[in-house]
């Protein structure tokens, strides 16, 4: 699929840099070849694309998955991050298998075509990892489970892409795409997503910009994005700020709010409240506070080993699950999902083959569970997913028994 009209684009004049502003279709032959024509017209001394690092890396290192160490996701509590990536990635591949063209054609012809010229290439969009969780953050609490399944939703369950899809494409990358339903009608999911990347853009591209060179920058990115990040590097422009202002509101856009104290300690006053219920049915009678305990051992080693089994997880898998859920929601140091991944690991270690098929195996959705590094993310999640509400249901049938 391909245009055959030319990108929108602006020119705006920064202190002594000319900046061209191209924007660009995500899913667009004639958007990668008047990239690739621009670069090669020497007319430019530098190039900046909207990637992040990783992105970046990504485009550049497909194989890099297959470097990924599961151990230490699993230990630094990236598993839902990194499934979120997977499963951005399968639409994508779902994209490119629809369209004929790989969605980001245009980025790759600035990359491959910026350094055959032997121009500066700047990086600047705002990490993916940081967009997602100012997202998450961003957005109501009461409102994030409709946000995680329509997600899941887009994402996972649909093997064709429409032709509406595609054309939401042309405006914005694959996250913004996936959010576009939501994201048109939600303040609160607009602004982490497009207006404050945009500005964050217009920063770190006016900080990458060396004094003295690169007068001429080719600027390529989604063509959602050019009102936007041409207004901010106009105010920028007609009002420059010092450096190190530049250097803290980029900072604060690309940072996330820490747990607050009282959430950090939610799972230490669930642990008591349960166990002062175990201390109270026990003191009525013991025979009682026998009923409360395998209650409790029942429905929350049911729930994580329905998780675990979901997963399709390995028969020990499923029954740690089982016997490790009551233990671990009464441990918030470590849970469920570590021990059930790390049984998992280790009945079933992930092959050279499962990291280097891990992409194109999460495309289709029977790949979740027929690889073995995605059906080990799978099975952390789904088993910690089924003990979290576990706790909740069988906190509140104890309470119901105690107080009704």
């Amino acid at each position: 699929m391909s245009d055959s009209t030319a990108g929108p684009r602006e020119v705006v004049a920064l202190a002594e840099h000319e900046l061209t502003l191209l924007g660009t279709a995500h899913v667009s032959q004639a958007s990668a070849d008047e990239v690739r024509e621009l670069i090669n017209s020497g007319e430019f001394d530098a190039v900046a694309i909207e990637l992040c690092t990783s992105r970046h890396q990504s485009l550049t290192q497909p194989d890099a998955m297959a470097k990924l160490d599961l151990f230490q996701v699993l230990k630094q509590g990236k598993a839902g991050m990194v499934a979120a990536s997977l499963a951005l990635g399968a639409f994508q591949q779902r994209v490119a298998a629809h369209s004929g063209i790989e969605p980001g054609a245009e980025m790759r012809a600035a990359v491959k075509g910026a350094e055959r010229a032997g121009l500066p290439l700047y990086l600047i969009d705002r990490e993916i990892g940081v967009t997602l969780k100012r997202i998450y953050q961003n957005v109501p609490w009461y409102k994030r489970f409709g946000l995680i399944s329509g997600l899941l939703g887009s994402v996972l369950s649909r093997q064709t892409v429409s032709s509406e899809e595609i054309e939401k494409l042309k405006q914005g990358d694959v996250l913004e795409s996936t959010f576009a339903e939501f994201a048109e009608q939600s303040e609160s999911l607009y602004v982490p997503l497009i207006a404050e990347r945009d500005r964050f853009m217009a920063l770190k591209l006016v900080e990458s910009l060396p004094d003295g060179a690169a007068r001429r920058v080719l600027v390529v990115i989604g063509a959602g994005h050019l009102k936007g990040m041409g207004e901010h590097l106009q105010a920028l422009d007609a009002q420059p700020p010092a450096a190190q202002t530049l250097r803290e509101e980029r900072t604060a856009l690309e940072s996330t709010a820490p747990r607050a104290r009282w959430w950090k300690a939610l799972p230490w006053i669930i642990v008591a409240l349960v166990l002062t219920g175990f201390a109270i049915g026990f003191s009525r009678d013991t025979a009682f506070g026998w009923s409360l305990v395998a209650e409790w051992v029942l429905i929350n080693g049911s729930f994580s080993a329905l998780g675990a089994l979901i997963a399709l997880g390995h028969p020990l898998t499923i029954a740690a699950a089982f016997f490790g859920a009551p233990l671990t929601s009464l441990n918030p140091t470590i849970g469920v999902g570590f021990v059930t991944a790390g049984v998992e690991l280790y009945f079933r270690r992930p092959t050279v083959g499962d990291f280097s098929r891990l992409r194109s195996d999460v495309s289709h959705w029977r790949g979740w569970w027929r690889n073995r590094v995605a059906r080990t993310l799978l099975v952390f999640l789904l088993s910690s997913l089924g003990s979290a509400i576990a706790t909740w249901v069988a906190g509140l049938r104890i309470a119901g028994q105690l107080f009704g």
